[in-house]
């Protein structure tokens, strides 16, 4: 599978906003954005206009990047957001949202999602007291996702969960710390997606 190699770092600068694709760095002082937020190479700092098409471009890379898309698979989704009921963008972030490597992530039981795509593969947690190691899985209300019991040490999780206050719960997400376990008590509406995307955008993009 075709896989971004180079700095992660570079993926923000490039797209002008934070993907949170380095964890808890992209809360910190640390995170290279925060000290060049302008594009990477020599002519990063030049101001230029965009298109529209450059834009609408440019946003679904930055949707795509932050969710470790590949453009076929985003597409995909794009299509299936397309022939639901209700405003196509919407169901876009409400489907990637609801991915199970992102809900991983969004408990606070891995830095990003890179890393919560890597322990769901390697078959770490329980989707309602059954294993699962498929990151695209859609969850649905009702499912609990739950850290198996001998994976409760690993580092990694352990780190995770000790920075989750700084990234913070989203409201459809009702974790028990005391089982491990976090579960969908909403669908994530669009107020609960804080990043700063203009879905509308990339609606635009795949419609022309």
């Amino acid at each position: 599978m075709a896989r971004y190699t180079e700095a992660k770092c570079r993926v923000c600068r490039r797209e002008g906003t934070k993907v949170f694709l380095k964890g808890d760095r992209c809360y910190t002082d640390k995170c290279p954005f925060e000290r060049r937020p302008y594009p990477p190479g020599h002519h990063g700092r030049r101001r230029k206009k965009s298109t529209d098409y450059e834009m609408q471009l440019r946003e679904k890379q930055k949707v795509r990047r932050m969710y470790g898309l590949l453009e076929g698979q985003f597409h995909d989704y794009f299509i299936e957001a397309d022939r639901k009921k209700g405003i196509t963008g919407q169901n876009l972030l409400q489907m990637l949202e609801l991915r199970l490597d992102n809900v991983v992530y969004r408990a606070g039981f891995a830095n990003s999602r890179n890393q919560a795509r890597q322990l769901v593969r390697h078959g770490h947690f329980l989707l309602n007291g059954h294993k699962v190691d498929i990151p695209s899985h859609q969850v649905r209300i009702g499912d609990v996702i739950q850290v198996k019991e001998r994976s409760r040490k690993i580092p990694v999780i352990q780190e995770a969960l000790d920075v989750v206050d700084r990234r913070g719960i989203p409201e459809w997400l009702e974790n028990d710390s005391d089982s491990f376990s976090s579960t969908i008590k909403a669908v994530p509406q669009r107020e609960h997606i804080t990043f700063p995307v203009n879905e509308h955008l990339i609606v635009e993009l795949y419609s022309k």
